[in-house]
């Protein structure tokens, strides 16, 4: 009852966690009983067992894991942060290992005063590795330690990514792939036959009713939860996943929402606070001048590990980690020559919700005035020569030709908020609604187009992870546009070569439909995303804010101290401070528009002009809705998400017009004086500069079209009621378990998908205000479908 008590005293702030407790089990190898739990999500089990007495500095442990494990960490009190953490990998046929301690996000140190020692009965071979140690002086540590009458929780991280230098015990390596927990009762760990484990010998052999355990070659499966069914399965807690989780839980629906990511706000759990902003526990991911850190920080835990491009994994996913600019959609956005089906031409109604829920603002500061706007200034000088007009942007959102305005964005209150702080704290306040996070999805579970259910990596959800649905239930993909479709691919459903590759590799083909099941859909084609070029200018009015270098661990004082006690000031906005935009025909007919972003700062200045580095800022153009260029979203071997073909500027007319919309940008540079473009600087010609930019940094992370919407299954993923084709069928699943058959039973049931990756082409502005009207839509529509739950 007490390690009971425990482990749910710790489960809300540990987020999703294995439901599992160290039970006894004998080494097959050396006859050692230890108390531990086998992970089987990874086959990796964890032992533990203590000296017979009430006080004790040493125990000795035991790590087996296949050797898809590159590194295995143990954190002895249930964190990686605080915590005495052990290190161990294979090299060759010998075992490293090392004791650590961390602080914060960062890579573990080297921990001086405990001892690990390798035990004899360690060994490596072809299919896995085994790890028994000593451990001495592992009892205490600096703010925390074990205590052998008591309980407590201990957290395991898996890696299949290898260390740095497999040789050296005090390596460099990258964040786990994976983490979770067990309880421990520690009196249950003790055994009179320690010292004989130290030598190497069994001693009195346990009881008969002592499980053998693990060996080097094979692992016991740990305790599992028996499954409980849902309605609606939302997969992915971005800005699409959660307004579809509100809205479906709103209507009574039993909703299960999943986030292979962590919290982000202080308000979701989240504790990765600047040193300045702790006393307010304020995270990185609530002060909305600390975006720019996003993309330097050196343990940036908060992308996605599995593709190359910037994808958010934690709660709010975009939208808790992007520049939070934020646009009304405007008619054009959902147009049929914008690829949308005419059944969503009219938007007004669901973009009327949004709004409501989460207005925009241009004055994030709570004390309504604008800060650092001096880049702002010396830009509407720069456009008014052009033509251009000053707008509410927000007031007018179909006016996007010459006009220019104070950016907006979805904060409220000075702190970043989004659709977390708004359609997830009324979804989280319904008893029918269920969040679990660091949950990964691998795939939708299907019988032909039946969809019963989804496959995780959590065991605490259902029997090998697998989750089902109620009668009629249904499942929403919102993972991305890169998670979306690696889980379709998966699942059977996409290009053949994509499958093919899903097929090839080991782990995940076990779980693959029959070929005679995949669904030939174009997920990952036909993709696009805002090709963009940065020009970087110097002035002598602008305040750089030293490039926002210092704002994470020594911002100016006076502004740290102004938000912290008022929310207001520099700190309560991000670095963007004004945009415009302009229409332009191309020669193929097709009306492109370009739209520029202003702020001060640069991330990179290329130059052979002497300039003064506390006067840069940027203006990058973009050009969205109309492009043409396309590309295409895949995996390899290793299931990472990649763009298979770059989507930038593929089409002559798209650079054309990107060209000339940078020439009209800087074709009034001699009206303002002191202005001065540096980047590109007066020894290259625009034309030079966009032949030499580097493709890898044209991507603006606005990626749309994956799992695109359209009316023919030979063009598009999902039709109009964001249904993925082809899914349709006449019976659905209700969990049904017994001991020989499957816990899903087909009854009747549909997929769909609700992210970006639905949208079919750029719209005009930044697409996490399409993107959520979109959500809206496709959750009323979704609802009024009939035969659902």
């Amino acid at each position: 009852m007490k390690l009971r008590s425990l482990l749910l005293s710790v489960l809300p702030l540990v987020g999703s966690v294995y439901s599992q407790v160290a039970a006894p089990y004998v080494d097959s190898g050396n006859g050692f009983v230890f108390d531990g739990i086998t992970d089987p999500v990874h086959s990796v089990s964890y032992g533990i067992v203590l000296p017979k007495a009430s006080t004790s500095s040493e125990f000795i442990g035991e790590i087996v894991a296949p050797t898809a494990a590159k590194w295995i960490g143990l954190a002895l009190g249930g964190a990686m942060n605080g915590d005495l953490l052990l290190v161990a990998w294979p090299n060759g046929n010998k075992i490293v290992s090392s004791t650590r301690y961390a602080t914060d996000y960062t890579l573990p140190l080297a921990y001086a005063g405990p001892t690990l020692t390798t035990l004899p009965s360690s060994s490596v071979n072809s299919t896995h590795w085994k790890f028994v140690f000593r451990c001495q002086n592992c009892t205490t540590w600096s703010g925390g330690g074990i205590d052998p009458t008591g309980t407590g929780v201990l957290a395991w991280a898996f890696s299949d990514v290898a260390v740095d230098d497999p040789a050296d015990p005090n390596s460099s390596f990258v964040e786990h792939t994976d983490f979770g927990f067990f309880g421990v009762n520690f009196p249950d760990a003790q055994n009179a036959n320690y010292q004989d484990y130290l030598q190497g010998n069994a001693g009195t052999p346990p009881p008969t009713s002592v499980p053998s355990g693990p060996s080097s070659t094979t692992t016991t499966t740990g305790p599992t939860a028996s499954a409980t069914p849902f309605d609606y399965i939302v997969v992915g807690a971005g800005p699409g996943g959660l307004v579809m989780a509100d809205r479906l839980s709103e209507a009574g629906k039993k909703v299960l929402l999943l986030e292979r990511g962590g919290p982000s706000t202080a308000e979701t759990g989240g504790t990765y606070d600047a040193p300045w902003s702790k006393s307010a526990n304020l995270t990185k991911f609530d002060v909305p001048g600390l975006f720019e850190t996003l993309f330097t920080d050196t343990a940036p835990f908060w992308w996605c590990k599995d593709t190359n491009f910037f994808a958010g994994c934690l709660l709010g996913g975009g939208t808790s980690v992007n520049g939070a600019l934020y646009w009304y959609p405007n008619n054009n956005d959902f147009s049929t020559a914008a690829g949308w089906p005419s059944s969503w031409s009219n938007h007004q109604p669901y973009t009327d919700k949004l709004k409501q829920r989460l207005p925009s603002t241009d004055h994030p500061s709570t004390d309504g005035q604008r800060y650092l706007e001096q880049s702002a200034n010396v830009v509407m000088q720069l456009l008014q020569g052009q033509g251009y007009s000053q707008i509410t942007i927000n007031d007018s959102p179909d006016s996007k030709d010459h006009v220019f305005g104070y950016s907006a964005f979805d904060f409220l209150n000075g702190q970043r908020a989004g659709p977390v702080a708004t359609y997830f704290q009324t979804a989280l306040a319904r008893k029918n609604f269920v969040y679990r996070d660091h949950v990964l999805v691998s795939q939708v579970i299907r019988n032909g187009s039946t969809i019963l259910g989804v496959r995780t990596n959590d065991t605490s959800l259902g029997p090998n992870g697998i989750v089902p649905l109620n009668p009629n239930g249904r499942v929403i993909l919102s993972g991305g546009s890169f998670g979306t479709p690696r889980i379709l691919f998966q699942s059977g459903i996409g290009p053949t070569d994509m499958i093919q590759t899903v097929q090839s590799n080991p782990t995940a083909a076990q779980n693959l439909p029959p070929q005679s099941q995949w669904i030939n859909l174009p997920v990952g084609q036909a993709v696009s995303d805002n090709p963009s070029i940065n020009l970087v200018f110097t002035h002598p009015s602008i305040d750089a804010y030293d490039n926002w270098a210092d704002v994470w661990a020594d911002p100016r004082q006076a502004d740290a101290q102004q938000y912290l006690q008022s929310r207001s000031g520099v700190l309560a906005g991000a670095s963007p401070k004004l945009n415009f935009w302009r229409a332009y025909g191309g020669s193929d007919g097709f009306t492109r528009y370009a739209q520029g972003t202003v702020r001060p700062g640069a991330a990179s200045v290329n130059t052979s002009v002497a300039y003064n580095a506390s006067q840069i800022f940027t203006i990058t153009v973009y050009l969205s809705n109309g492009i043409q260029s396309r590309g295409r979203i895949g995996i390899d071997a290793a299931l990472n998400a990649k763009a298979l073909v770059n989507p930038w500027l593929t089409n002559s007319v798209d650079k054309t017009v990107l060209l000339q919309a940078l020439t009209d940008v800087t074709s009034t540079l001699k009206n303002v004086p002191g202005l001065t473009m540096i980047t590109p600087d007066n020894t290259m010609t625009l034309e030079q500069y966009v032949n030499e930019y580097d493709p890898a940094t044209m991507c603006s992370n606005h990626w749309v079209g994956a799992a695109k919407m359209g009316t023919s299954a030979s063009t598009a993923v999902v039709d109009q009621n964001a249904k993925v084709f082809n899914t349709d069928n006449l019976v659905s699943c209700a969990l049904r378990p017994g001991p020989t058959t499957s816990p899903l039973t087909s009854i009747g049931m549909r997929q769909f998908i609700v992210d970006a990756s639905i949208i079919p082409s750029l719209p005009v502005g930044n697409p996490q205000g399409v993107l959520m009207s979109a959500a809206e839509q496709a959750a009323a529509k979704i609802l009024a479908l009939a035969g659902g739950p």
